[in-house]
């Protein structure tokens, strides 16, 4: 860490034990992600009156290089846990562990995407049989079911209509196992 780290106590006298434990943690933040530049942990003790349960509250400011902050404020005001001052610690340092892991994943560019489902026409619509084909951009024909159709609305399916699908391999090939009415919904 290029800068020391600094803890404070509020609303409550320094704990050498509690400052031993803030700075093991700190350590095993340092072994976790190296390139953290500066960290400020402040301990706040519960209120005086008892109300509230009387939890400890856990901030942690980290900086790491190229404007990366990370912020966590623990004090869920169910977690009754967190009448520990220990407890306090240790699960604002899992948050601070898990947003450092969210920010090395962006910057190595391994975030999760998720694609966007395909969407296609209406090309065909046999509504007494129950069935239609669904043209992709790509001028494939998928086949559907009715009771793929999201909801009740077979019925209300027009040729031409925009719809977003999920398919799958059926017994006679590929078809559609999910099908959204898209967007405005109007047949072109």
């Amino acid at each position: 860490m290029q800068i020391p780290f600094e803890i404070t106590f509020e609303g409550m006298d320094p704990s050498d034990a509690v400052r031993a434990r803030i700075e093991k943690e700190i350590g095993r933040l340092e072994r976790f992600h190296d390139r953290i530049t500066s960290c400020r942990v402040a301990v706040k003790a519960p209120g005086k009156h008892k109300r509230h349960g009387g939890l400890f509250e856990v901030r942690i400011y980290l900086v790491i290089p190229g404007g990366g902050e990370v912020s966590v404020r623990r004090n869920p005001a169910s977690d009754h846990a967190h009448e520990d001052i220990y407890v306090a610690i240790r699960d604002a340092f899992a948050a601070a562990r898990r947003q450092l892991q969210d920010i090395d994943r962006k910057m190595e560019g391994t975030v999760k995407t998720h694609e966007a489902p395909p969407q296609g026409r209406i090309a065909r619509l046999f509504h007494y049989e129950g069935y239609g084909f669904i043209e992709t951009p790509e001028g494939d024909e998928v086949y559907f079911h009715r009771n793929s159709v999201d909801g009740e609305k077979f019925e209300k399916l027009q040729v031409g209509q925009k719809v977003r699908f999920t398919t799958e391999l059926g017994e006679k090939g590929l078809q559609a196992s999910i099908v959204h009415p898209a967007g405005n919904n109007h047949a072109v």
